[in-house]
């Protein structure tokens, strides 16, 4: 078998896509292997985003992925999940700056935003003129993000943010940042859009910081933000976000994305692995030969199409708007789990030589310990099966003052 012959579908299930979602999947996958492949270990070591990227992914038509109008594409669910998959077959820095770009910026903005909003950020958002980020995570407040405690204080016609925000994607190069703080009049959480001013500079009060020494998305800009008396126009407050369960209405759309996203990881990491054993010699043939390195191939296909199955049965459901909460979860802890143990194994089975960028799956490999973690842990996501299945929430969350 040739390098570029390897058959990770099984079941031939992205055979029975129509022409159209495989031309789309075969679209990002050329960008991803003319573009994107040859230069991303060189930024992913050195902890840079690659913005030389952005015209080329701009050229895909991709940016808003399933909203409707304001230049957006309006892509069905498993097209969404086809261009979530073939990126990060290439790379997962790369795709959750589009994640963040379309799926939490643009999608709590027309979830959220009144008709005006949509028309005041949507298209140069789409067209890739403005970069957004989502800022929701606090340095205390992860999991438990329903307790955050940057606030929001109403003053005349602005709105006073103070507070602190961690591990916000694409939050030190942003434009506009849909920021979540709560509401001093009510104790609601509530969403906010930060912009830069017109010379570019940001608000005052408003500082960022990069987080460093990652050992994992390293070629995706993460930020720490500070927010001092920052002030925000009224008119700036996502007009139908008045609690947090809004900003879990967007977290619950972008879900399985990150399921997606880890079967692009665990598609490439097997490609890979099947393409090594089958050229990599040794005791005088090729280790695909072996019986151990051919059952580990095996289970690792075997995962593979589990994964592929949830994605296409999780999407499907998401078009017909029965995606619950809970399905979406399963999805995300099943695909997580399961491309987290292919891209070890995977690691494993090129010894040494896995551990080199050249190789390319160690950067799958710790980019998947990421997406584990991100859209909520397994642990949260099996609590939200669990309260599924018992009727019964395992959650526990610690009183807080309401507003006086």
């Amino acid at each position: 078998m040739a390098a570029g012959t390897i058959n990770s579908d099984h079941f031939l299930l992205f055979d029975q896509l129509p022409e159209k979602q495989r031309d789309l999947a075969h679209r990002v996958r050329a960008f991803v292997t003319e573009d994107l492949l040859p230069i991303i270990n060189e930024y992913w070591e050195r902890a840079e985003f690659p913005l030389e990227l952005l015209p080329g992914i701009r050229n895909l038509g991709v940016i808003g992925s399933t909203i409707d109008g304001y230049g957006c594409p309006g892509l069905s669910r498993v097209e969404a999940g086809l261009v979530a998959m073939e990126m990060s077959r290439g790379d997962g820095s790369v795709n959750t700056f589009l994640a963040v770009q379309s799926g939490l910026t643009m999608g709590a903005i027309a979830l959220l935003g009144d008709e005006d909003q949509k028309q005041r950020w949507l298209p140069s958002l789409a067209a890739l003129d403005t970069i957004g980020a989502f800022a929701l995570t606090e340095p205390e407040h992860g999991s438990d993000s329903v307790a955050l405690e940057s606030t929001a204080t109403l003053n005349g016609d602005h709105y006073i943010l103070n507070g602190s925000k961690r591990w916000i994607g694409n939050g030190d190069i942003a434009d506009v940042t849909v920021l979540w703080a709560r509401d001093t009049s009510d104790g609601e959480v509530k969403g906010f859009v930060v912009e830069r001013e017109p010379s570019g500079e940001r608000p005052d009060g408003y500082t960022t910081d990069v987080i460093v020494g990652k050992v994992g998305k390293r070629a995706i800009l993460q930020a720490n933000i500070h927010l001092q008396d920052v002030r925000v126009p009224v008119e700036n407050k996502l007009a139908h976000s008045h609690t947090f369960q809004d900003a879990g209405r967007v977290l619950a759309n972008t879900r399985t994305g990150a399921a997606w996203e880890a079967l692009g990881h665990a598609t490439a990491v097997y490609e890979l692995a099947v393409d090594y054993c089958l050229h990599r010699e040794q005791f005088g043939q090729p280790i695909a030969h072996y019986q151990l390195v051919q059952n580990r191939l095996a289970n690792m296909l075997a995962e593979l199409t589990a994964m592929q199955l949830v994605c296409f049965r999780a999407a499907e459901l998401a078009d017909q708007d029965l995606l619950s909460n809970s399905k979406a979860s399963l999805a995300k802890m099943h695909t997580a789990k399961k491309a987290l143990w292919i891209c070890r194994e995977g690691r494993d089975l090129l010894g040494g030589n896995g551990l080199l960028l050249e190789n390319h799956i160690v950067r799958h490999m710790t980019d998947m310990e990421v997406v584990s973690t991100y859209e909520g842990t397994d642990a949260i996501q099996s609590l939200i099966i669990g309260r599924e299945i018992t009727g019964t929430s395992a959650f526990r969350s610690r009183p807080r003052a309401t507003a006086s």
